[in-house]
């Protein structure tokens, strides 16, 4: 890559990710297209992708962990219900055709949109949420089927769970949002590139850019969504998710 194709890249890795912290997900939706523009398959694309986009959550990581407020053993059940979902996805891309599974996760990310949409009250207030036996381990079979995608779809993953969150556990959008970037983008993505890594090739020599652009727009992004609270992330999560809904399904 020459001098102008990096600095194209790293606008679109600061923007897509400022983006992605400030509504909840969706990062993909731009940066993942802009690899395979670039000349990458789409699995190298995705193993790349996902690299770079521990550099999101750990920007927004850094962001969030100020304002505290995450309880402890709701982001170690995420962790614990999602990650083996996200190992068994990203082994299941590798074999599997995409393009009818990305037109299904467009239908249902434009569906999370819609919903939220004409929910007006949804994730404006944080309260407590089926945090029984049963409510737990719905929740976690919900998070596992999304770590599935996470690992093997990437775009727009991010935004399901903000959405299972808000509407399973019933937090507010802000604090759905710090846990979706801290956990899903450090974690989720982490074990997602690791096993990416190891069953296809990473361009690192692409990876300072991306890294510089998903670290600097996940820490703007989440100060945003600090700053402008549950009605304007909200609005945020609704366009991006029907944005990517579109995208997806027209291809």
């Amino acid at each position: 890559m020459d001098w102008f194709d990096q600095l194209a890249l790293f606008i679109i890795s600061l923007l897509a990710n400022l983006f992605s912290a400030f509504s909840g997900g969706g990062a993909g939706l731009i940066q993942l297209p802009a690899l395979i523009f670039l000349g990458l398959p789409f699995v190298v694309a995705l193993a790349t992708h996902k690299v770079a986009s521990v550099a999101l959550g750990i920007g927004a990581t850094v962001r969030h962990l100020r304002e505290g407020g995450l309880e402890k053993n709701l982001a170690l059940f995420i962790l614990a219900t999602g990650l083996p979902g996200v190992v068994l996805g990203a082994n299941l891309i590798i074999d599997i055709p995409g393009r009818v599974a990305e037109m299904a996760l467009g239908v249902l990310t434009a569906g999370l949109g819609l919903y939220s949409w004409l929910n007006p009250g949804l994730g404006q207030k944080n309260t407590i949420r089926h945090r029984d036996f049963g409510g737990f381990l719905t929740g976690g079979l919900g998070l596992f089927g999304i770590g599935v995608l996470n690992g093997s779809l990437t775009s727009g993953t991010g935004l399901f769970v903000t959405m299972w969150l808000v509407r399973w556990f019933g937090l507010d959008y802000r604090r759905a949002v710090a846990f979706t970037l801290i956990l899903v983008g450090v974690f989720w993505n982490g074990t997602g590139a690791v096993t990416l890594g190891l069953l296809a090739d990473i361009r690192w020599d692409w990876i300072p850019v991306l890294l510089a652009g998903s670290l600097l727009g996940g820490y703007f992004g989440a100060h945003l969504a600090i700053k402008k609270g549950n009605r304007w992330i909200k609005r945020a999560f609704e366009v991006i998710t029907l944005v990517i809904g579109l995208k997806l399904v027209i291809g």
